[in-house]
């Protein structure tokens, strides 16, 4: 079982990247490859699923990302499918506030999940989510999230804007430090 992958990024397609370590080239499904810049040195969280017709790597640019991935396959109903799907349109501090919430309606915006998936996450996941191991975003960064999300940014855009910001700025300074940075 692997943990994490560093190497280079040597090819980036809609639904995977390869990774160079070494000589070896890993494929690795991802949720959004285009979140990974090519030719660049970097660490792809692993998670290895081994079936009877497939081994695949499943990668996640953070450990957060993975673990949730880890929860939402552990979902009866849910495959690796839905849940790439669902990290490549929502951030984890977002999915895990709408399971946490009991937020369905939230959970349904995502490509193959429905009322009866979204309420199955719910109740096989509320509380069981660590938050002091997730790196759970505080309720002003969810709002500038929010903000940008009903702006119409893409939550690729999103995440390397929100990384960038001051944690400890009002709500209203981050939206507006938000939106400076997305106009740059």
């Amino acid at each position: 079982m692997y943990s994490y992958i560093k190497g280079t990024i040597a090819e980036i397609t809609p639904n995977y990247i390869t990774l160079d370590n070494k000589g070896i080239g890993f494929k690795i499904l991802t949720p959004n490859p285009y979140n990974f810049t090519l030719d660049s040195e970097t660490t792809v969280y692993i998670y290895q699923k081994v079936a009877e017709d497939v081994i695949a790597l499943y990668g996640f640019k953070s450990s957060e990302q993975r673990d949730l991935f880890i929860k939402l396959i552990s979902v009866n109903g849910i495959g690796p499918k839905s849940a790439t799907a669902i990290l490549a349109s929502g951030t984890v501090a977002s999915i895990t506030q709408a399971i946490e919430k009991g937020d369905a309606k939230y959970l349904q915006k995502f490509p193959g999940i429905g009322p009866k998936a979204s309420q199955q996450i719910i109740l096989d996941l509320k509380g069981k989510i660590d938050i002091e191991t997730i790196s759970y975003q505080s309720q002003n960064m969810i709002e500038v999230e929010e903000a940008l999300v009903a702006l119409g940014y893409k939550s690729k855009e999103i995440e390397k804007v929100i990384k960038k910001l001051d944690n400890s700025k009002s709500t209203n300074e981050l939206i507006k430090d938000a939106l400076a940075m997305m106009l740059r």
